[in-house]
């Protein structure tokens, strides 16, 4: 308990970084939002218009102003209103979070359901052939761009096959489970192949160094079964690489697969981020990334007390 609450205590010490940086980070790209907006002909405006856009903007003060009224707006709850969709930035958010999410447990799903057992598999038929064989289709997989595989698949659906993927208006799961499903398949099948080359690699290494260890060497000689061997002794301790993998990645997905969501047109929040940078939506950006964190934060903190669980030889927050 301790631990948890020390972990929570930096949660703010950790925003208030995250914040600083991106609000510093996202003026620093050229341009602003009255050119975002509208483009060339920012440049006819009088200095009244400009003045008074800027006010609209809230980029009339100094940065340090602007960040003060920021940062007392989240004390309140409210993230500032987006200025490309006219809203609170917390609700675009949540419209946009769920998408996100769903793609990210889908991708997660499939990575580990083919990652896991087939580097069990190339483990325990270590230097055969079938091992060279799964280690090859591995690197295949990390090698290869998401946007490749996104890009091949939906080629291949067209010209083999004379489809497409589901695309248009996006479907919630609550409202159409086969037309969402339908959707969201292939953007998880692109962002899982990697994540499951990733889980084959780690697997296999953390269940070889495993397998080499004394007590699995003492259910071997007490007569344990090959079964029980790898399933009830070695895998246990093999997955806590795989966990540790796994936070880090889930929490990568939850920022939003940006490119992933261009290609197969999903509204999802890496896709609202990256309109809302070339929009110069300031505080719909700032907002987003500050989600991200928040909810990176928190997969890591699970992460870390799903140690315990699998290996009750770990004690957090001790020397």
């Amino acid at each position: 308990m301790n631990y948890l609450m020390r972990r929570l205590a930096t949660f703010p010490l950790v925003l208030l970084g995250v914040s600083i940086l991106v609000f510093v980070a996202i003026r620093m790209v050229p341009g602003d939002s009255i050119t975002a907006m509208l483009g060339t002909e920012a440049g006819l405006l009088t200095p009244a218009q400009r003045d008074s856009l800027a006010a609209y903007f809230g980029i009339d003060q100094p940065w340090f102003i602007q960040y003060w009224r920021w940062i007392g707006g989240i004390l309140h709850g409210n993230l500032g209103i987006s200025v490309t969709y006219g809203r609170a930035v917390l609700d675009v958010i949540l419209e946009r979070f769920p998408l996100t999410l769903e793609l990210a447990v889908l991708s997660m799903i499939i990575a580990l359901a083919v990652g896991m057992p087939a580097g069990i598999f190339a483990a325990t038929h270590n230097e055969k052939l079938s091992d060279l064989g799964v280690r090859i289709v591995a690197m295949i997989g990390q090698s290869t761009p998401s946007f490749v595989l996104g890009l091949l698949i939906i080629y291949t659906l067209s010209a083999g096959f004379g489809v497409l993927p589901a695309m248009g208006e996006f479907a919630p799961l609550w409202q159409d489970p086969l037309r969402n499903l339908s959707q969201m398949v292939l953007p998880a099948i692109t962002l899982g192949f990697a994540f499951a080359a990733s889980v084959t690699r780690i697997s296999r290494s953390a269940m070889l160094d495993v397998l080499s260890d004394d007590y699995v060497r003492t259910a071997r000689s007490k007569g344990a079964s090959a079964r029980s061997v790898i399933w009830r002794h070695a895998l246990p301790n093999a997955l806590i690489p795989v966990v540790t993998l796994s936070g880090i990645e889930f929490g990568y997905l939850l920022g939003g697969a940006v490119i992933v969501e261009q290609i197969y047109a999903l509204p999802g929040l890496g896709r609202m981020v990256l309109d809302a940078i070339q929009q110069r939506d300031y505080a719909l950006v700032q907002g987003s990334v500050l989600f991200i964190a928040f909810n990176f934060m928190i997969v890591n903190l699970l992460v870390d007390l799903a140690y315990v669980a699998l290996d009750p030889r770990i004690r957090l927050g001790e020397p």
